[in-house]
């Protein structure tokens, strides 16, 4: 098999990896920042919630950087065509990002209780409003964005802030949203104790409830959809190039990859399963396997809809054989692999020093730790 056909595949896969650890990781401090003011009822519950995450959050962030990365590196057209299209989507992707650092370290400087309040709304809005936008950025590529291409690959959008926001967009958004906030919760649930704990406890059983109907309603209006199927492009061994494709769309061919070959399907089984074990798990006290059954629910999730993309990447609305696919949006076979020797250094490394940032602060954080510590959020 040609080298840079499995190296394409493998950046798919890498991708993927990812954004998977970045549901994860900062999903679930996103979703303490969510839930910030619904756990803590007084100043004091709120910085220990806070401090639960105030040791991992900002080595958690490598994850967001590592998948924009990856993309400007592995997928150049897939950025330029997303990064400018969607530009109002990503601003407000990184201002909510950047407040939210502020929020951290500004909170506490201050004993106004108008000064704490003001920065737990940016919090909840900074932990919310990304994942909701990471959920519709997914759901938009399955319903197709608006943007063509002239002959010379400059890409132009048609579309408009308000039309990403179509209901089955802001559908995949609250799934997001919904696991995000299990994950907060089951992470609050574990290193808490008493009313702060039962709270969490009690939003996380909520949050993966609201996830799995959200999922099941998502994959009925899936098989509902105009699916994406590529019918011709460049023979391999070519230059690949979205103007020199056809593409045809049908409805329930998102499906398609699935029915040629079954054992995929085990996928989406993997979500539901997570998502229902995880409430078992949240509901007798076991935060720890409900938070390894969460992070199993995102990557049957991400992988599902991965999947069923396959081999699109970003599909266009306004013409459907310009849709860019894993193929014809990549970058040469020496960059990649020269991505491949730093991903086999950095990753590895990166879960290692998790792993042990994780230990080391392993345990529950408790209201007289926190009060009167001037280190502590």
């Amino acid at each position: 098999m040609e080298l840079y056909l499995v190296l394409k595949v493998l950046w798919w896969l890498l991708l993927g990896v990812l954004l998977m650890g970045l549901a994860i990781m900062v999903g679930m401090d996103m979703g303490v920042g969510t839930l910030l003011r619904f756990v803590g009822r007084t100043d004091l519950e709120r910085r220990v919630a806070l401090n639960t995450i105030g040791p991992h959050w900002d080595g958690n962030q490598v994850w967001f950087i590592l998948g924009g990365g990856a993309i400007f590196a592995a997928f150049p057209l897939i950025y330029a065509t997303a990064f400018s299209g969607l530009y109002i989507v990503m601003l407000l992707l990184l201002w909510t990002m950047i407040v939210r650092p502020l929020g951290f370290e500004y909170r506490s400087k201050l004993l106004s209780l108008a000064w704490r309040n003001f920065w737990d709304w940016v919090l909840f809005v900074s932990g919310c409003v990304p994942m909701i936008i990471y959920g519709a950025a997914i759901g938009n590529m399955l319903l197709g964005v608006p943007f063509h291409f002239d002959w010379d690959l400059t890409s132009h959008y048609t579309g408009s802030f308000i039309s990403l926001l179509n209901p089955f967009a802001v559908l995949c958004g609250l799934l997001s949203l919904s696991l995000s906030i299990y994950m907060g919760g089951v992470m609050l649930t574990g290193r808490t104790e008493g009313a702060i704990q039962q709270r969490a406890q009690k939003a996380a059983g909520i949050a993966v409830n609201a996830a799995l109907v959200l999922f099941i309603i998502g994959g009925v209006w899936v098989s509902h959809l105009q699916g994406f199927i590529l019918l011709k492009s460049p023979a391999p061994g070519l230059a690949q190039n979205p103007m020199q494709q056809t593409v045809s769309l049908a409805t329930g061919a998102w499906f398609g990859n699935y029915h040629a070959h079954p054992v995929l399907w085990l996928l989406p089984v993997l979500g539901y399963l997570g998502m229902v074990l995880g409430w078992f798990a949240i509901r007798t006290g076991r935060s720890t396997l409900a938070w390894w059954l969460g992070a199993l629910a995102w990557i049957g999730v991400i992988a599902t809809a991965g999947v069923g993309l396959f081999p699109f990447m970003m599909t266009s609305s306004s013409d459907p054989s310009q849709s860019l696919t894993v193929w014809n949006s990549i970058s040469s076979a020496r960059t990649l692999l020269w991505m491949t020797g730093f991903t086999a250094v950095f990753v590895p490394l990166i879960i290692a020093y998790t792993s042990w940032a994780f230990y080391v602060m392993r345990g529950k954080v408790k209201a007289e730790q926190i009060d009167g510590n001037s280190h502590s959020y």
